[in-house]
This record gives C-alpha cells, sequence and structure tokens, in this order.
C-alpha cells in the first residue's frame, strides 16, 4: 500500500478496501465534493424554509390571497403563484448561484458563462411557474370541490398529471434546454435497438444531448412513456465510454422498463400521496380553521402547505422511498448484468462515471440512508463481480 493511498484515508476516511478500478485520489475528492454538496443542500433547504415561513407570517400570503377581490379567483391565482415562485427565486438567488455555478466552476465541472447560466436559469424559472399553475390549480380546483374528502381526488389527480408529464418531458420540456441529434453511429444505434427489442421496447429515436454545453458531468437515459419514448446519450459520456459500456447503461435503463418500475414508481408515489394529503388534511384542519373555508383562504395557507407537505412526506417516505428506489436500481443492474456480453464494460462504465463525475462510491451508512436514490458505486461494482458465482446465487 502506498504512504499517498495511506494519506488519502487518514484524511477522508476511505474504506481499507477501494475496487480496484477506482482511483482513490478521484475518490478522495469526490467525498469532499460530496460533503460540501449536502451542506449546500441543507442551506437551501434551510432557506426557502425561510422564505416561505416569511411570506407567510408577514402578511404577505394573505394580501395576495385577497387581491382582487369581486373578479374571478383565478386571476388572483395566477398573481399569487408568479409573486410566490419570484419571492423564492430572488431570496434563493446568491446561494442558488454560488451552488450551481461558482462551486461547480470550483470543481471544473461547469462550462457556462454567467450569461448562459442566468438564461439556463429564466427557462427553469418560467416551466416552473408553468407546471406550478397546473399542479396548483388543480389541487385548489379539487379542494374546493371535493371538500370533505379532497385529499383522495388529490392523489389521484397527482398520478395524471406524472403520467402526463412523464410523456412530454422527453419531447416537450428537455428540448427547451438543449439540443438533440440523432446519433449517426449505426452500428451504435443498431446494437442499443437490439437491447430495447428484447423487452418489445420501440424507441421514437436515438439522440445526443449537447451536454456539454452546460457541464463536464456524463449521463444517459431512456426517457418517455410510448410514442415519446426516446435513447438520450450525453455528448460527453459518448466522447468518454466505449460502445460495450455504452451498451452496459443503456441495458440498465431498459432494466427498469422490463421491471416495469416507472408504473410501480407512479402507483407507490400515488398511495404515499394520499397518505401525505390524508395527515396534511387533519394538520392543516387543527392548526388553520381557515383552512377548505374558501378558495381564496387555500391560497393564503399555500406556503404552510408547502411546508407540511415536505416535513410529512419526508419523515414518512424519505428513507423508505430512497431504499425502495435502490432496490429497483439493484434490480436493473442485474438485469443490465444478465443481457451484455461483458461484464468488465458493465464495471469500467460504473467506475468511470465515479471518477469523472466525482460520485462518492462509499458514503457513510447514514449518508447513504437519507440521501441515496441508488446504490453507491462500491455496492454495484461489488454486485457485479459476485454475479455469475454461487455466492450471488446467479449462474452464467
Amino acid at each position: 500500500m502506498s504512504l499517498k493511498l495511506i494519506s488519502l484515508r487518514a484524511k477522508t476516511n476511505l474504506p481499507k478496501e477501494i475496487h480496484s478500478l477506482l482511483d482513490p485520489e478521484k475518490q478522495s475528492q469526490a467525498r469532499r465534493y460530496e460533503r460540501e454538496k449536502r451542506l449546500l443542500g441543507l442551506a437551501s433547504l434551510t432557506l426557502s424554509l425561510a422564505a416561505l415561513l416569511l411570506f407567510f407570517y408577514s402578511g404577505l400570503s394573505t394580501r395576495a390571497a385577497h387581491l382582487f377581490l369581486g373578479k374571478p379567483v383565478a386571476w388572483t391565482f395566477l398573481v399569487y403563484v408568479t409573486l410566490l415562485m419570484a419571492f423564492l427565486v430572488l431570496v434563493g438567488f446568491p446561494l442558488s448561484f454560488y451552488g450551481s455555478y461558482a462551486h461547480e466552476h470550483k470543481w471544473k465541472f461547469s462550462n457556462q458563462t454567467v450569461r448562459s447560466w442566468l438564461w439556463e436559469k429564466a427557462k427553469s424559472f418560467g416551466i416552473s411557474l408553468l407546471i406550478t399553475y397546473l399542479i396548483l390549480g388543480l389541487l385548489l380546483w379539487i379542494m374546493a370541490r371535493f371538500a370533505p374528502i379532497w385529499w383522495l381526488f388529490a392523489g389521484a389527480g397527482m398520478a395524471l398529471v406524472s403520467v402526463v408529464l412523464a410523456t412530454l418531458f422527453p419531447v416537450v420540456i428537455l428540448p427547451i434546454f438543449n439540443k438533440y441529434a440523432a446519433i449517426e453511429d449505426r452500428d451504435l444505434t443498431d446494437a442499443l435497438e437490439k437491447i430495447l427489442s428484447r423487452e418489445g421496447l420501440r424507441s421514437s429515436g436515438f439522440f445526443r444531448e449537447d451536454t456539454s454545453r452546460q457541464t463536464k458531468k456524463e449521463n444517459a437515459f431512456l426517457a418517455g412513456l410510448g410514442r415519446t419514448r426516446r435513447v438520450v446519450l450525453a455528448d460527453n459520456l459518448m466522447r468518454n465510454m466505449s460502445r460495450p459500456e455504452i451498451e452496459s447503461v443503456i441495458a440498465h435503463e431498459v432494466g427498469h422498463y422490463r421491471r416495469r418500475h416507472i408504473w410501480k414508481g407512479i402507483g407507490i408515489g400515488t398511495l404515499e400521496q394520499l397518505v401525505v394529503f390524508w395527515v396534511i388534511n387533519l394538520v392543516m384542519k387543527a392548526l388553520f380553521p381557515q383552512f377548505l373555508s374558501s378558495p381564496r383562504w387555500n391560497l393564503a395557507l399555500l406556503p404552510m402547505f408547502v411546508i407540511l407537505t415536505g416535513i410529512v412526506s419526508g419523515l414518512l417516505f424519505g428513507p423508505l422511498g430512497n431504499a425502495l428506489s435502490r432496490h429497483f436500481e439493484k434490480q436493473a443492474d442485474l438485469y443490465a448484468l444478465e443481457n451484455i456480453k461483458e461484464k468488465k464494460a458493465f464495471m469500467t462504465a460504473l467506475a468511470g462515471l465515479a471518477d469523472r463525475n466525482l460520485s462518492n462510491a462509499y458514503p457513510e451508512w447514514w449518508v447513504k440512508i437519507l440521501y441515496y436514490s441508488h446504490p453507491p458505486i462500491g455496492e454495484r461494482l461489488r454486485t457485479a463481480e459476485l454475479f455469475g458465482t454461487d455466492s450471488h446465487g446467479f449462474t452464467q
């Protein structure tokens, strides 16, 4: 063992055994990067909480919810939501700039200029505002129309919204932020088409995303439902990965479809949302007698509703949801290992992503439980190592 590796472990609490495909120096950086990102996330969450409380207890929420009295409440709704969203963005702007621009430049990930970053944020605000109009408009209409059991109809309504957004996401929302060009490498697209066809999946196309305009990080995904389904590869990933590695990544994504994880996720998410709305209904009625008395009061109480939703869903389903997601991801990994020619390609793809994206392969147990929706890369490499052996219960 080198003195350099011993020093790295002493400084960053790296585990005694690091997979041979991982770079110890990069993993040391990954732990520091993750810690800083986690602190920024907590700061952002705290600031958002403080902003919502300020908006409510300052009286701004009540005054905004009672604008245009005597006119249709829809006008008040549009103005209120715009004011609230703008207020949250303005309060959080300095921290947002540091977290997603300055900090990413510090770690040499971001390729953005200040101008391009501001333009991305402006587009993001516009899209978020439209989606918020849709979701909150539906929710407030359900509250007004079905007040006694609004939580039941709201859960079903959110499930419908999830399906619509999942369908439109790759063809309507993503092109607002990036350009997508058809992949011209015929051998690659034929190989990926073969992987999809094993499960009877059809893609509307194979696209290269110009991710490098924004970041050096890499990504790939299979997005959309039905006719909007498409395979997307970041240009960074295409430059850094071999064809077998890319095939292993897409095989993992197909594994999610094979196991129906999207539909299971929507179903489970709907049940969770029903429970969350039911609990919030009880709490809001106990704390705020005005709740459900009128659309305007429901609007005025929105900041507290949002805070309680975050607290209840986080406490009841945060770690549980992460655990379920990690289980789904492991199933997708096993599917990929069963359906690719080279197990080594799957492993080098994971290790390469961990090192280049600075993903911590060996987080502390509590960090994994609270934050990780995927198994840490170290665990995934271990799963791949054991695949095909008696200790994993599989044979090849």
